[in-house]
């Protein structure tokens, strides 16, 4: 199976709990955030396949995290040396409010999943990430 690897940002204990589980069911690895700086934190740290990001967290918004992280240039998804020239991060939008145009037009997500959203929708984007993953990595050798 191939294996992406996630970070999911969602401040909703089960619903984090559900996502999470799903995606490891499925052989994905799953980094958990419940709020920006930690989603912030864990961008700065790892890289990612794949950020599925909920737009109502505390304090901070998921538009905040996107628009710091392209500031300090952390949407950039795994890569092994020598792949091929790096792009933006895919990142997914949950949200349990009407998400604008304007703000879609301006972030470009990869999606945009409205809560409640249907499990394999996510588990779909999540596997295609895995995919190009690994033909990406395949042609880097």
């Amino acid at each position: 199976m191939q294996q992406a690897h996630i970070l999911l940002v969602e401040d909703d204990a089960m619903l984090r709990s559900l996502i999470e589980q799903n995606l490891v069911a499925r052989g994905h690895s799953v980094w958990c955030a419940c709020a920006a700086e930690d989603a912030l934190a864990h961008l700065r740290a790892e890289s990612f396949d794949l950020v599925f990001l909920d737009i109502n967290l505390s304090e901070h918004t998921g538009w905040d995290v996107l628009r710091i992280a392209q500031q300090e240039h952390l949407l950039v998804p795994c890569r092994k040396e020598g792949s091929i020239p790096v792009e933006k991060l895919p990142v997914v939008i949950l949200s349990a409010v009407r998400v604008s145009p304007r703000r879609l037009a301006e972030f470009h997500p990869l999606a945009y999943l409205p809560k409640p959203f249907p499990m394999d929708a996510l588990i779909r984007l999540a596997a295609n990430a895995a995919t190009k993953h690994v033909s990406e990595v395949k042609t880097s050798y």
